[in-house]
């Protein structure tokens, strides 16, 4: 694969105006298609295999029209101290609301009166509007929302207090203020790390490149595939990490090999094939470790799993090609003055030969290999253990900040109505009014209801919805029961659904899902590292390291999220149970970083043991080599992910610090303590490899041992490092 991989970078670089032209195309092809596809709508969100998902199924059947996957919203209207909501006044302004609602949209599907419908506390301080829609909250128009928001500001400046709750407010999350922050963050890093801001700006550059392609892609394919609309943001977030990553391991070694003096062309060439190697097999397991999301069997993830993963190879393809072409452009601008000045003179050549941070760090890693294993191994540990008392769900508005009409409408109905009222349960009933009635009877001789109402018949008599309010908040562990509860005590003929067992039946399928996700993943990846490296401990190290520095993430996650610790600080106000996708997205996103830094670091030092160096020298020099440039990597994907921490979304924030402290932990204590301590301590059975094992597996040639061989005489050259 380095021969290969040598003559293509060599190729990139001569026929440079070339291979940028064709990206540019790709790229303008792939703009003027998403430009002129149409708007892309979200697809309902599904559960295959659910209960809750066959009751939206039947109810679609049994009651048409009825919009049973459609967005739901509250107006709350609260009366001032010693008021009631039942006063003409105020019962004239909730009247005109309910008007001004139902006109409002062609989307509304069904706009309640609180005084018909029984809305309206038993202490009157209390009232709510219920309005369901048509579409889903991804399609709602935003003259809907708008809508929805002016009826409740028209009716606040009347003398009540009036909040809007429901998933009618939900928006597809903006994309641009984190992406903008990870830019920045890189390129201060980028400068930093290569004393060059056009060293520092190709990065950057065929990072943009990547995303643009891979997002316009899925926009323009979006209703031929029915991706929806948030599809592309997990391709635009791993495609960025990925696409700067990648980039960065090619620049840093094109500079690592003019500073030995080789033309610019050979050094293109060796690049992309030592390098470029590692950034091939990187970015396969990043791409096993998206495709495997399909393992879950949920449409939504699948789509996106695989919309992340096209963008990963485009971002591989990029640095294959794109970056020695753009390496051809730059020419010696993109080693920085300092270094130019160092490389012509003798303290210059001296000075490289010092040891660097990675190589002091690494040589004190060797000399104390077990000391550095055991207090990793016992950090992360000590992290690890808040991960045992993991409690999955999706958190609703309760945990959303104070500040938002949502949390207060939300807080509102609590008081009036009780906890549970902010997440009744839909009870249907596939039989005639004898058998809902019975059902009714049923749920009320359980424990956890707060109410219960009477059977609703279809048309036709043949199916009826039944309203359970639990007496907990939905989040809980008592509604949850309740939940297990009427399953449990009625038949086949009776489904329970709504956005809380919705939620209950997610966060199941995700906690099934874990293990045969993280085998195929993990198992996948260890073959392909056996590959790599030739050698069965370095895989299964890589394997047992990732996996410590997720369950630590999560147990930092739980610590924050859950019990609230240093919540003040990272700005959590409520805890609760954590997100039900963390520790799936969690390990799909953080074991493809992790293998990248992996890779790039032990392929330096598997290189140097091929070519004769001692174990110990071997690591010594994979540092030397790829510290920096990993530590560099590492900072920028932590401070991308850092971004997020700072939104007033629970979700988003909770995703990003737990991305964040995952790589963290995994680049910092892991790549850069646990792996050469282990290394360090295994010796030369680190690559070991049976016999018939070596027999079977094809020679990749990873670390670039044939072009060293090559009777091609490129490696011989070394011509001034400034000229070409």
């Amino acid at each position: 694969m380095a021969t290969f991989l040598y003559k293509l970078g060599r190729t990139a670089f001569r026929r440079r105006r070339l291979v940028a032209l064709l990206w540019v195309a790709l790229l303008a092809i792939a703009g003027v298609g998403a430009a002129t596809a149409s708007t892309p709508t979200s697809s309902s969100f599904s559960i295959p295999g659910t209960e809750a998902q066959r009751a939206f199924d039947l109810l679609e059947e049994r009651f048409p029209g009825a919009g049973a996957d459609g967005a739901t919203a509250r107006v709350v209207f609260k009366a001032p101290e010693g008021q009631k909501m039942t006063d003409p006044a105020h019962k004239a302004v909730v009247e005109e609301t309910v008007a001004a609602l139902r006109s409002g949209s062609d989307q509304i599907a069904r706009v309640t009166d609180p005084y018909t419908a029984h809305a309206v506390s038993q202490n009157g301080s209390t009232a709510y509007v219920s309005v369901s829609y048509k579409v889903n909250a991804m399609e709602l128009t935003g003259e809907t929302r708008e809508a929805l928001t002016q009826a409740g500001l028209g009716a606040q400046g009347k003398g009540l207090t009036v909040e809007v709750g429901g998933d009618a407010l939900q928006s597809a999350p903006e994309q641009g203020a984190s992406e903008a922050i990870g830019m920045v963050i890189a390129g201060i890093v980028l400068v930093l790390t290569f004393g060059s801001l056009v060293a520092a700006g190709l990065p950057l550059l065929t990072a943009v490149i990547g995303v643009g392609i891979g997002v316009s892609t899925v926009t323009a394919l979006a209703n031929v595939l029915d991706l929806g609309t948030t599809t592309s943001i997990l391709a635009s977030m791993i495609g960025l990490a990925v696409g700067i990553d990648y980039a960065l391991f090619i620049v840093s070694r094109y500079r690592a090999e003019l500073a030995e003096g080789r033309a610019k062309e050979d050094a293109a060439g060796r690049a992309v094939g030592t390098a470029g190697s590692a950034v091939v097999f990187a970015g396969l397991t990043v791409v096993i470790a998206l495709v495997g999301l399909a393992v879950v069997n949920i449409p939504m993830l699948t789509k996106m799993g695989f919309a992340a993963a096209g963008t990963v190879v485009i971002a591989v393809l990029i640095a294959l090609t794109l970056i020695p072409a753009l390496l051809g452009f730059a020419g010696d601008k993109v080693v920085g003055r300092k270094q130019r000045k160092a490389a012509k003179s003798a303290e210059g050549a001296e000075a490289s030969d010092k040891p660097n941070g990675g190589t002091r760090w690494a040589r004190f890693v060797i000399r104390r290999p077990l000391m550095v294993l055991i207090v990793g191994v016992l950090g992360l540990g000590a992290i690890a253990v808040p991960a045992a008392s993991l409690e999955m769900g999706l958190p609703d508005d309760g945990v959303k900040p104070t500040s938002t009409t949502e949390r207060r409408a939300y807080d509102a109905l609590s008081d009036g109505f009780g906890p549970g009222f902010n997440g009744p349960l839909l009870v249907v009933v596939d039989g005639d009014k004898a058998t809902a009635d019975r059902t009714v009877s049923t749920i009320k001789g359980l424990d956890g209801w707060a109410a219960v109402t009477p059977a609703t018949p279809n048309k036709a008599g043949d199916a009826a919805t039944i309203t359970v309010v639990p007496k907990d908040r939905p989040s809980s562990t008592a509604t949850e029961d309740l939940v297990h509860d009427i399953r449990d005590a009625t038949g086949d003929d009776v489904l329970v659904t709504g956005a809380t067992a919705m939620n209950i039946d997610f966060s199941q399928k995700m906690n099934d899902a874990l293990v045969p996700y993280l085998a195929l993943v993990v198992g996948l990846a260890f073959v392909l590292l056996t590959l790599v490296f030739r050698s069965v401990l370095v895989p299964l190290k890589a394997a047992l390291g990732f996996l410590l520095s997720v369950v630590a993430a999560l147990g930092a996650v739980v610590a924050v999220f859950q019990w609230g610790w240093l919540g003040g600080l990272f700005g959590v106000e409520q805890t609760g149970p954590i997100m039900s996708m963390m520790p799936i997205f969690m390990v799909g996103v953080v074991f493809g970083l992790a293998m990248d830094y992996e890779v790039f670091l032990v392929t330096r030092m598997r290189e140097a043991y091929v070519h004769g160096q001692r174990p110990g020298e071997a690591i010594v020099s994979g540092f030397r080599h790829s510290a920096r440039v990993v530590t560099a990597a590492a900072v920028i994907m932590i401070g991308v992910f850092s971004g997020f921490i700072g939104m007033d979304d629970q979700m988003v924030k909770m995703i990003g610090f737990g991305l964040a402290a995952a790589v963290l932990f995994d680049a910092f204590v892991v790549r850069m303590a646990i792996v050469p301590a282990v290394l360090a301590l295994l010796g030369h059975k680190a690559w070991w490899l049976p016999k018939w094992l070596d027999r079977i597996l094809p020679n990749v040639d990873v670390e670039g041992k044939g072009l060293v061989e090559s009777a091609d005489g490129h490696g011989a050259a070394k011509p001034d490092l400034v000229k070409a």
